[in-house]
């Protein structure tokens, strides 16, 4: 099995289908990942995110576009291009012994002439819909001193050919081209694989790759992917059939795709409960999308309120992101995380500052951390009247940085819940959440209480020679609900609410890694809090009010350059 790494890699962007037609995104250059959005109440890094593509382009891994390197078109491109007029000069030049400049001379280092005929003999300028220009790939090579640090976005809409096929083959082709470029560029590095944000149905794309492209041609898709994070993807399907009229794909093989019955057939290969098969389900983020209320395509808000899927209660919830169900955006046994956006418009998954830094985070991050729900008590409510339930939600926010990295609340519909069992060996008749077997509509993340699973980047810290005292601080915003599901009693009681920070002092060299647990701001003024105690795994902490008190625990594992995730050791 190939080792994921947290090193830059090439990054391909895929936007999926989230309107009634792609028209709009066909035109636009970038389609939507250049959309950001405008922040009035916060100030510096934190007043404008520029879209996705600007954002990459202007942070510190230094990122390049490199888009217009390979074309995308509606028919198979026959004709051969010839070859950059720089590189027939210069090949002349070689051949006549004349002495070459700098520039020139970096390009006959690395034997682009040679390559780029090994290229055009192996079809990677024509011969397909989706080609390599040759002049846009030699002025990259001229222009960009490490391709994997370059973005590109796959324009599948172009093709004009609507089977998901046709678009495996073609994000499988795009990989390939810039592998060979960056080979070309650097022969002696290794040949980086690359990650993958995909929007909407871009995540059912990728998966076709993963899933039929690559091992038709008896490969493995991570060997050449390294990471995926997929927005709002329909993993399990759409929960409402109308999907002729909806995304404007006439053949009912590829309708088939978001049926929930063929994504969750184990006899189908390409079903998200094969995925595990094809790829490592770490390697693996979902993103999903909680706030139906801003989608701009109401109906689709109401069929996925009218078509609720097991254990939702009906109409009383509508758990989506407008379009797709929270649940069905989800493959069970990868990362996943909640932010409270819609599925497309101003502010969506795509458009918001929230999936950047979740995304950069899963490439990029250096540790890896969990929350995860141990014990915990009800004490207050249990209406009379009605059918009472209770609900516990966290939201997670690191400093500095003043967006979610994890959401959960009432409006979001997404706490874990409905708890309403007691337990006959407690006399108080309280709901103990930790002791009830009970089957939750929205349960854990994994059979062990999971949050939360997240990855923070504490590079910049540890390298900032101003920072004397390494540390890092994570808010964490604690909400127990109480609903009457019979609409008799309060529909809307807050039993308990309470933010805490954590603050991890980061492990240098004379310094291990200790965290301390704040009940307010104080931790700015090196307020020490108090010492959280390291047992199984990881350290527990009380959260503690009128109305619930319950115990939780965090884990911090090492993230290395290469490999997999490491427990950090305490001793």
């Amino acid at each position: 099995m190939s080792e994921p790494t947290r090193n830059s890699q090439p990054i391909i962007l895929i936007r999926g289908f989230g309107q009634l037609n792609v028209s709009d995104e066909k035109k636009d250059a970038y389609q939507g990942f250049n959309d950001g959005s405008v922040y009035p109440q916060k100030q510096g890094e934190n007043y404008i995110y520029e879209g996705f593509i600007l954002r990459f382009l202007k942070s510190n891994w230094k990122y390049q576009d490199a888009t217009n390197v390979v074309g995308y078109y509606g028919k198979e491109i026959n004709q051969e291009p010839l070859l950059p007029r720089k590189l027939l000069n210069l090949e002349n030049m070689v051949n006549q012994g004349v002495s070459l400049s700098q520039p020139l001379q970096n390009l006959q280092d690395k034997n682009v002439i040679h390559n780029f005929k090994r290229l055009q003999a192996e079809k990677f300028f024509s011969g397909d819909k989706i080609v390599i220009d040759p002049a846009m790939a030699l002025h990259l090579l001229e222009s960009v001193e490490d391709v994997s640090q370059t973005i590109w976005v796959f324009r599948y809409y172009d093709l004009n050919d609507r089977t998901f096929e046709t678009y495996g083959k073609a994000l499988v082709r795009l990989i390939e081209f810039i592998r060979e470029i960056a080979h070309i560029q650097n022969s002696e590095k290794p040949i980086p694989k690359v990650n993958i944000i995909a929007h909407s149905m871009g995540g059912l794309l990728v998966r076709e790759a993963v899933q039929r492209a690559y091992p038709t041609k008896n490969q493995k898709a991570e060997d050449f992917i390294n990471k995926i994070v997929t927005l709002g993807t329909p993993h399990q399907g759409i929960s409402f059939q109308v999907m002729e009229n909806w995304i404007g794909i006439d053949a009912k093989d590829e309708i088939e795709h978001f049926n929930p019955n063929f994504q969750k057939n184990a006899n189908n290969p390409e079903s998200f409960v094969n995925f595990h098969q094809y790829f490592p389900l770490n390697r693996l983020l979902t993103v999903v999308g909680t706030n139906y209320r801003s989608y701009d395509i109401p109906a689709a808000s109401f069929a996925n309120r009218l078509f609720s899927v097991g254990d939702e209660y009906g109409a009383n919830y509508n758990r989506s992101d407008g379009l797709v169900k929270q649940t069905y955006a989800q493959i069970p046994g990868s990362p996943r995380t909640f932010i409270h956006k819609s599925h497309s418009g101003r502010d969506s998954l795509i458009t918001s500052r929230e999936a950047f830094e979740i995304a950069t985070r899963f490439f990029f991050g250096n540790l890896r951390a969990r929350l995860r729900f141990v014990r915990g008590n009800v004490t207050r409510g249990k209406d009379l009247f009605g059918k009472s339930e209770f609900f516990l939600g966290v939201c997670i926010k690191p400093r500095a940085v003043d967006f979610e990295l994890f959401h959960q609340s009432k409006e979001a519909e997404n706490c874990y819940g409905p708890f309403s069992k007691t337990n006959s060996e407690y006399p108080d008749n309280n709901i103990h959440f930790q002791e009830t077997n009970e089957e939750l509509a929205f349960d854990w993340a994994d059979e062990n209480k999971l949050i939360w699973e997240g990855y923070l980047d504490t590079t910049s810290i540890l390298s900032d020679e101003s920072i004397t005292k390494k540390d890092m601080v994570i808010r964490l915003d604690f909400y127990v609900g109480e609903r009457d599901l019979l609409g008799i009693g309060f529909s809307d009681n807050v039993i308990f609410r309470k933010q805490y920070y954590i603050r991890a002092l980061l492990p240098t060299e004379n310094q291990k890694l200790q965290l301390f647990l704040h009940n307010d701001e104080r931790f700015a003024d090196n307020d020490e809090g108090i010492p959280m105690e390291f047992k199984n795994g990881g350290w527990e902490f009380e959260v503690r009010g009128t109305g619930f008190f319950g115990t939780f625990q965090i884990e911090v594992d090492v993230v290395p350059e290469l490999g997999e995730p490491e427990v950090f050791l305490m001793e």
